[in-house]
């Protein structure tokens, strides 16, 4: 298969879909991520549709289980994985919410990256260009939780440190796998008209995928263990 391979979790809509739908205009074969098989092949039927390679996996990031199957299924049909997009999050600090907010935002935010991840370095290791994005958050930035106001007025403990505990495992993965084909950087969205960010957020979805889909693209010479917005590099 000459087609790049590219997975990205929590891709059944918001910009997990969006950066399916722009990693597929560019011919690059998306497993469209979602906890249940139902909403993972209704959003790979949508991408189908607009002529994008699409297929629909299951993947509760927080099931041990779903992650084992799925890497079977990537190195039995498929033998490598080109790109990893850890985008499923979540914010659980929020009224309404009536489970232990700070542990299952860990859950979600830093630990299933992290187990998916692992899971998936030795066939990320098998491409020639293989590149993981972390879709973080200005809000996990240290230096800005200091001397950013915007930040400062929009963080809460657990969302913010759970990307902050995010961007380590970026940088960790970027230094272990010097010297290798393997790029692993941290991407801010923005302020995303999403779920999450709410219909006053001042991006389109369109735009909130822009970032992420160029770190999964970069070229040999592109950065690895680095945090950027569009073009820009962000503090840790």
């Amino acid at each position: 298969m000459t087609n790049k391979i590219a997975l990205i979790t929590g891709a059944s809509k918001g910009i997990g879909l969006e950066v399916a739908r722009q990693l597929g205009q560019q011919g690059i074969t998306v497993l469209v991520a979602a906890r249940t098989k139902t909403a993972a092949d209704e959003a790979a039927a949508r991408l189908l549709q607009e002529g994008i390679q699409a297929v629909g996996v299951k993947l509760e990031v927080t099931n041990s289980a779903h992650i084992a199957e799925l890497a079977q299924f990537i190195e039995d049909t498929y033998g490598r994985l080109d790109i990893l997009v850890n985008n499923a999050g979540i914010l659980a600090e929020k009224a309404g919410y009536d489970g232990d907010a700070f542990r299952d935002t860990f859950e979600v935010n830093t630990f299933a990256p992290y187990l998916i991840t692992e899971a998936l370095l030795p066939l990320l290791l098998k491409s020639k260009a293989g590149r993981i994005v972390n879709q973080s958050s200005a809000i996990g930035s240290i230096q800005f939780q200091l001397t950013n106001e915007r930040v400062q007025r929009l963080a809460t403990p657990a969302y913010a440190a759970s990307k902050a505990a995010l961007n380590m495992l970026t940088a960790y993965w970027a230094q272990k796998n010097s010297g290798t084909h393997l790029k692993v950087n941290s991407v801010h969205p923005g302020l995303v008209k999403t779920q999450m960010g709410g219909e006053k957020a001042e991006l389109s979805v369109e735009d909130g995928a822009k970032t992420a889909v160029r770190l999964a693209t970069l070229p040999e010479e592109g950065p690895t263990g680095g945090f950027y917005y569009m073009d820009d590099q962000l503090p840790w």
